[in-house]
């Protein structure tokens, strides 16, 4: 009983199903992906769907044309985010806990349904379905990502760098973009991160709000993934889709070490 209850109690013991999970659904499906990208229809290896994907010109355009939109998208939220952010971690905003209910609130409803419901809001108003309707939708799901990283890192900030920016003579809009800006660098990167990437690969909402009309590179492995003959392309697509998004976390990541430390 005792044994029993000493394995019960191990760290070790509990990682298990933390373990099994991460294998079965996070290196599993990435093995997969890997397995298929680097073989062909009939199992066997080839590097012939690379290949086609540095010479498909529509998979090259496609690709660009989504990061473009990401940074559209990530560049509109965190102009709207930051000052959102700021303004709620203010020490004399009275209401933060209210203005953050509201933000949250639309993310208890599936992101679909919120993404025809705006769909429907096009039509009652009777805008046209497009880029600015893509756009539009892409801000209203992916909004609190940006402001809740931003928020945590205003809100944990010694206020007394900033009292000491004012005694050294600095106005508020130095102290603002000399003190404020840099420390809440950290926020702003995880919320670039949170926005940027999920926008890139999405393809569910650049269907809905503009009919089909325009592609993003997620419905475009999207369309070859449940083609069994394209298969092993879209496994491709994912692949390539998911080591420019590692690479890009990986130097971020660096970019970010190094500011904290030459602050430090």
């Amino acid at each position: 009983m005792n044994k029993i209850l000493q394995i019960a109690s191990s760290r070790r013991t509990w990682a298990w199903p933390y373990i099994l999970f991460m294998a079965m659904f996070v290196v599993l499906p990435l093995i997969l992906v890997g397995v298929y990208a680097f073989t062909d229809i009939d199992g066997h290896f080839t590097i012939r769907n690379f290949a086609k994907f540095f010479s498909h010109s529509e998979a090259i355009q496609t690709f660009l044309y989504s990061v473009m939109i990401a940074v559209f998208n990530t560049a509109i939220c965190l102009l709207i985010g930051y000052p959102a952010a700021y303004i709620m971690a203010q020490e004399d905003f009275k209401t933060p806990k209210v203005m953050a209910m509201l933000f949250i609130l639309p993310m208890w409803i599936n992101f679909l349904l919120r993404t025809v419901a705006t769909v429907e809001l096009f039509n009652m108003c009777g805008l046209p379905l497009g880029e600015g309707a893509l756009l539009f939708g892409l801000c209203y799901d992916y909004l609190p990502f940006m402001i809740y990283p931003i928020y945590n890192t205003l809100q944990k900030m010694d206020n007394s760098l900033v009292e000491a920016a004012y005694d050294l003579g600095a106005n508020r809009w130095q102290s603002f973009w000399k003190v404020i800006v840099p420390l809440s660098m950290p926020g702003v990167y995880s919320g670039i991160v949170m926005v940027f990437m999920p926008t890139v690969s999405t393809f569910a909402i650049a269907e809905l709000l503009t009919h089909n009309n325009i592609k993003l590179f997620g419905s475009l492995i999207q369309d070859y993934i449940t083609t069994t003959d394209l298969l092993n392309y879209g496994a491709v697509l994912s692949l390539v889709l998911l080591i420019i998004i590692g690479l890009t976390s990986f130097f971020g990541d660096n970019s970010e070490g190094e500011e904290k430390g030459g602050m430090i």
